[in-house]
């Protein structure tokens, strides 16, 4: 049987890391075609070593010569830079599957490109659907292009689906940690560091990721993005502060019943799902003992705590490109946080004030999305720096 072949923008970060894992272990069936990241070559250069793809790229094209010195010894992978590039690459008639595993919205035009090719989307860069949800689900369709949900949370969703085709979801339960300040006060809000929102209570994840889930504006892009993976509308998402981390999501339907997908958290399940689907293979690991978990609890989030959700939900209503601006502002405050230039709360008052300053647009393209991400930057940039 022919090995599926597999291309994966970002493979040095946590999802692309782990995807070769999944790769590793079922060397039979999948085969590394591409690998790409943003800056760490000498981990890029190391699985390329491991894994022989036909590519490499490096994004940031001042690290091209670097990289090229650290492969001199595998002449047969072919190495090349910048984002034109990563473009080019996701078209390459052998690739079946790209899993988008980029940061940010990076992801955003190699994913069209990837759709354009009709190749499989594992999808693990939500800011895609969160910044042109309506765009992305268009193309998908117009290119027949299969777009299969990575993050746990819509995976869960998308599991719980399976089979269900005529049945109408009446609501989907969208989980959340809480992170690691759920019992906070806003005062102590007030004084978090970047040491304490990095310290993720359940998940091992990426530094921009972890500060999401912080701040709780990771779930409210998860929110924008289950409104286009699954066709339904934000009141009809509710979500459920689960500190224990085992359901993952869950769907509720027209009668009532409501099906859930619950393991430990470990990002190989799905990602392994999004490849093999529709089958399920075997994964090496820990599984999850009910008999040990003393307790599942639910609780509502504190909209007024984690302001970022709230202003996810905001954006969806308003629509447009104001999940795009959100997006921006929130990357900009996010590596603001990270480099000590702005207070944990002062996040969201920054990406507020950018929703009301940028250009609104109701019925935005492709170009009006790119304006806007360097109208919002630009914008959220000044207002951190006042």
């Amino acid at each position: 049987m022919k090995k599926k072949q597999i291309a994966i923008l970002g493979s040095t970060g946590s999802i692309g890391t782990q995807a070769l894992q999944v790769i590793e272990e079922h060397s039979d069936l999948y085969e590394v075609y591409c690998l790409t990241a943003n800056n760490r070559v000498e981990l890029l250069a190391e699985q390329a070593h491991r894994f022989h793809p036909a590519a490499i790229v490096i994004a940031n094209e001042a690290r091209y010569d670097e990289l090229k010195r650290l492969t001199d010894d595998i002449p047969d992978v072919k190495v090349y830079a910048g984002a034109q590039a990563i473009n080019e690459i996701v078209e390459a008639k052998p690739i079946d599957i790209v899993l988008t595993a980029m940061v940010g919205f990076a992801g955003l035009t190699p994913t069209i490109h990837a759709i354009k090719a009709r190749k499989t989307i594992a999808l693990a860069n939500k800011e895609t659907l969160v910044v042109a949800g309506e765009l992305i689900g268009n193309l998908a369709t117009q290119y027949h292009a299969p777009i299969l949900p990575v993050d746990s949370e819509h995976s869960a969703i998308f599991q719980s689906l399976v089979g269900e085709d005529v049945n109408r979801i009446d609501k989907i339960l969208l989980t959340a940690s809480g992170g690691p300040f759920r019992n906070f006060t806003i005062e102590q809000l007030a004084q978090v560091t970047k040491a304490d929102a990095l310290r993720h209570p359940t998940w091992d994840m990426g530094a921009k990721i972890t500060i999401d889930s912080a701040s709780m504006m990771n779930k409210g892009f998860e929110v924008i993005e289950a409104k286009w993976l699954f066709g339904v509308k934000a009141s009809q998402i509710q979500v459920l502060v689960h500190p224990q981390s085992i359901v993952h999501s869950a769907v509720q339907f027209d009668d009532g019943a409501v099906k859930a997908q619950l393991g430990v958290p470990d990002m190989r399940l799905p990602i392994q799902y999004a490849f093999s689907y529709p089958k399920r293979l075997t994964l090496s690991g820990e599984r999850l003992d009910l008999f040990k978990t003393r307790s599942l609890e639910f609780f509502e989030p504190d909209l007024k705590k984690f302001r970022c959700l709230a202003l996810a939900f905001e954006a969806i209503e308003k629509g447009g490109n104001m999940p795009c601006i959100v997006n921006a502002a929130n990357e900009i405050v996010n590596r603001g946080f990270l480099e000590g230039k702005c207070g944990f709360l002062q996040m969201s008052d920054i990406i507020a004030e950018t929703m009301q300053r940028c250009t609104y647009d109701a019925s935005p393209t492709y170009d009006t999305y790119i304006a806007t991400d360097a109208e919002a930057r630009r914008i959220a940039t000044e207002l951190m720096n006042k």
